[in-house]
């Protein structure tokens, strides 16, 4: 994500999961009243995924709450959504899941200058044991910076 934008939501689980080889931005087609919802924080990425069909990116399963004071303009909160992106990235990323099984996930989104960015990872799925050795990792980094700062304090 670029410097000076404000997170709105990530998708913790999808670091969980996936192992992300790249990640691309892209832009998202809203309406005014899931602008509005977003400015509030009402957004949820947890099982959201990306595909692409007849040359266009969609998101699907990407929840943005009704807006409070929305009426008649609210939209269906899982409705499918439009990513915008340039025709050639789009077509690197339909062949390369494609030929090599990557999966398209919606890592976080942002704004960048008033406008709503998607960050989407090119990702490969993580096998069981792939999870367990990052766990072990993070605790063992844990414990390191335990003895660190205990060692310190002396």
């Amino acid at each position: 994500m670029p410097q000076g934008g404000k997170i709105i939501a990530q998708n913790r689980k999808a670091r969980h999961d996936y192992f992300v080889e790249e990640s691309l931005e892209a832009g998202i087609e809203l309406v005014g009243t899931e602008v509005k919802s977003l400015r509030q924080g009402g957004v949820n990425l947890k099982d959201s995924f990306c595909y692409i069909e007849d040359g266009e990116i969609f998101v699907h399963n990407m929840h943005i709450s009704p807006y409070e004071k929305g009426n008649i303009f609210n939209r269906d909160p899982l409705r499918v959504r439009k990513l915008l992106m340039h025709k050639k990235e789009i077509m690197k990323l339909f062949d390369q899941v494609k030929q090599q099984g990557y999966s398209l996930i919606p890592l976080s989104l942002y704004f960048k200058n008033s406008r709503v960015k998607v960050e989407v990872g090119l990702c490969r799925g993580k096998k069981l044991y792939d999870k367990r050795a990052d766990i072990a990792r993070r605790d063992a980094k844990r414990e390191m910076d335990r003895a660190m700062k205990e060692r310190s304090r002396y």
